[in-house]
């Protein structure tokens, strides 16, 4: 049987609701968030065959009282999906942008950066498993339902994955404020690799041994850094346009 665990929020619920490879064992709600669900979706009733319980607000402040995140009056219990494997999503398809994270810990961070790389279209993201906060209420109150909407590969060695992505035509490029190039500079055709480091010390020197270009983002030379959620939307935003220029040539 499949470990289950709690989520709140009503985009994080609603999307679950709305995910066919998500299985959503149990929803609590409060009336007025399950018109919400019913009016935000009018043609399909996503509480159909889903066990649906009433509380009041207050009753369902318990599910967050220790995480400081706000549940709107949404929780539901869900199951993980399935893991995908890198290797095979790499035949499937050309020109893949992935982005990568080495030791990004902080789950609204990763949420954050999660949201942001499905909204602008990023493959898929990959992280080390056993530090990413699979079941964090923050991590999928951040990706605001965007963890229905983004491949997420969770693999045990960030390094060894960047190794055969690399004998596997992709370019890896490692942010870093001491990097040689601006990112804008790149033509990003191909098969990347955004690769980003921690929020307090950056890429592990380890780490970036499997890059194979450090790019920095220009930034106002007064202004010590950016939050990584930060730097990893305006890459991504930036590199969606880019494709888009390349596909229509």
């Amino acid at each position: 049987m499949k470990s289950s665990f709690f989520i709140v929020g009503k985009h994080a619920v609603i999307e679950a609701l709305r995910n066919p490879l998500r299985k959503v064992l149990r929803v609590f709600l409060t009336e007025d968030s399950k018109k919400t669900i019913h009016r935000e979706n009018p043609k399909h009733n996503l509480l159909k065959d889903i066990k649906v319980y009433f509380k009041t607000k207050k009753e369902l402040d318990n599910y967050t009282k220790n995480d400081g995140v706000l549940h709107q009056g949404f929780v539901a219990e869900i199951e993980f999906i399935e893991n995908i494997e890198i290797k095979k999503f790499i035949k499937t398809k050309n020109n893949i942008t992935l982005a990568c994270l080495d030791s990004v810990t902080d789950p609204r961070n990763i949420g954050s950066i999660i949201r942001s790389a499905a909204s602008f279209s990023i493959d898929g993201l990959i992280v080390k498993e056993r530090i990413f906060p699979s079941d964090s209420k923050l991590m999928y109150k951040a990706a605001s339902g965007s963890m229905e909407h983004l491949n997420i590969f969770k693999v045990s060695n960030i390094n060894s994955t960047l190794k055969f992505l690399r004998e596997n035509n992709f370019w890896v490029y490692g942010f870093d404020s001491n990097g040689d190039k601006d990112f804008t500079d790149i033509k990003w055709n191909g098969n990347n690799i955004l690769l980003f480091g921690s929020e307090g010390y950056g890429l592990k020197k380890h780490t970036e041994k499997y890059t194979d270009f450090l790019v920095k983002i220009n930034i106002n030379k007064k202004i010590e850094s950016l939050n990584i959620s930060n730097s990893a939307a305006i890459v991504f935003h930036h590199i969606k346009q880019v494709k888009k220029v390349l596909d229509n040539k």
